[in-house]
């Protein structure tokens, strides 16, 4: 079955300064005419980081969206251009203390696929140690979570996690290294 559908106009809706929205008129699979409402992102890369110690580097970050804060891997959006990697480890510096030699990609994932095309990259980073220089940007505030593997267990279990890109994260961690 084909279930490809197909974009005949897109109209912008708004245009800020890392999203754009449109509302696309597209042809069904059946011929029909349809209209999408579509987020378009540049993109996203997290990094999972493991202390020496055995613990998991995350953030608490306050989402205004969620009027919450959240306990998250390090992560954030692609500049125009960015390696993922270089953006996975430029997040973790400047987002905790924490730097890493190097990192590796685990996994791509799309994050809201209903209405968003943000692509996130998941990275496992390497040689994890303390001496990060950089700083948060002007407008983002993090406080750095160091959590064992039962601290993590725990709080998955007690529902204090419910980042996507955290759940997927934390459980690549507990279930294959």
């Amino acid at each position: 079955m084909d279930l490809k559908e197909t974009q005949l106009s897109s109209e912008p809706i708004f245009q800020g300064t890392f999203i754009n929205i449109a509302r696309d008129t597209i042809r069904l699979p059946n011929g029909n005419e349809s209209t999408r409402v579509v987020i378009r992102h540049p993109g996203a890369a997290c990094v999972l980081a493991v202390t020496d110690n055995d613990e998991v580097v995350l953030v608490r970050q306050w989402r205004y969206a969620c009027d919450q804060a959240l306990l998250e891997l390090p992560a954030g959006k692609l500049d125009t251009g960015e390696d993922p990697a270089v953006c996975a480890l430029r997040e973790l510096a400047e987002e905790t203390p924490y730097t890493a030699d190097s990192v590796k990609l685990l996994h791509t994932f799309y994050t809201a696929p209903g209405f968003c095309d943000e692509l996130m990259y998941l990275y496992q980073a390497e040689g994890v140690r303390e001496g990060s220089t950089l700083q948060n940007d002007d407008d983002e505030f993090t406080e750095t979570v160091l959590m064992s593997r039962e601290e993590v267990k725990a709080a998955l279990k007690n529902n204090q996690v419910s980042d996507g890109k955290t759940l997927a994260g934390l459980q690549y961690w507990l279930l294959n290294t």
